[in-house]
């Protein structure tokens, strides 16, 4: 079996929740990130993170964890067999982090981008190999969603998808390959559906537990929009929104007044206790 050795960039909500995922399978991994109270808080984090998922069985609780080291310096992922950036969603910034992850790691190493909407073409010009970059978008929280939208660019090589296949085998998720483009997939699809679920809001047609409940109730689905986008982060939604919304200038992708406000007043979702539910004793 190929010895894993993961480098996750950023210590936020997705970034902690990938290092949970590999962590809980035996991998070893390095998380980078240059916010002193984010990286001091990581650790707790994940060590929450997997005691909850294993008491949820979505864990195994036989395997030992793999080691989790916290560093602000990428200069210490040199020996990572594979590194999954999950920086804010800013093209500019995640360019220059894997930019930097190039300077880092040997040509072959495997280098993915947890981005949400950002083409991944257009990230593979910062990287001294375009060939090694490919999207792993992971769903929230990784650890509970088994299926992995793969984003395959064209200069992704057959190595680098082998790799990726090989990674999320051992992290035990189920990888579904796509195209390029803004969104790909999901969110191409979700971020039109929840911005217009937050304007039907906004107009007053029905407040956020209705457009819901016809979701779940009429459609099947498990959670409604505009709970999801609660649990995505609603300052994400906005963020890949805008993306979209530049890429493609479809103005169905233009965040709506309510989406901006909410995120403007600190209201992010789960994450900060109230987005368009309140989440008591979730911060």
């Amino acid at each position: 079996m190929t010895e894993h050795r993961l480098a996750v960039l950023g210590a936020g909500v997705m970034g902690t929740a990938i290092a949970t995922l590999a962590v809980g399978h035996g991998v070893p991994v390095t998380l980078v990130e240059v916010d002193p109270d984010r990286r001091g808080a990581a650790r707790a984090n994940v060590a929450q993170q997997l005691r909850m998922a294993k008491l949820m069985g979505h864990l195994p609780r036989t395997v030992t964890e793999g080691e989790l080291t916290t560093t602000e310096s990428i200069a210490d992922i040199g020996n990572a067999t594979a590194v999954v950036e999950s920086v804010t969603e800013l093209a500019e910034l995640k360019a220059k982090v894997l930019a930097d992850v190039s300077t880092v790691v040997g040509r072959g190493t495997l280098i993915a981008s947890n981005t949400s909407a950002i083409p991944i073409d257009e990230l593979a010009g910062a990287v001294a190999e375009p060939a090694d970059l490919v999207g792993i978008h992971f769903m929230n929280p990784p650890y509970l969603i088994k299926a992995v939208e793969v984003i395959r660019g064209p200069r992704s090589s057959d190595e680098a998808m082998a790799a990726t296949a090989g990674l999320l085998t051992a992290l035990g998720r189920a990888p579904v390959v796509v195209g390029d483009g803004p969104g790909f997939v999901i969110n191409r699809v979700l971020q039109r559906m929840i911005n217009e679920a937050a304007r039907i809001v906004e107009d007053g047609v029905a407040t956020p537990e209705a457009v819901d409940a016809l979701f779940t109730g009429c459609l099947g689905h498990r959670t409604g929009p505009l709970a999801t986008a609660d649990l995505i982060g609603l300052d994400n939604v906005v963020d890949s929104l805008r993306v979209l919304h530049e890429r493609t200038g479809d103005d169905g992708y233009r965040p709506c007044a309510l989406l901006e406000t909410k995120v403007r007043d600190g209201e992010h979702g789960r994450k900060s206790g109230r987005g368009f539910f309140e989440h008591g004793g979730l911060r």
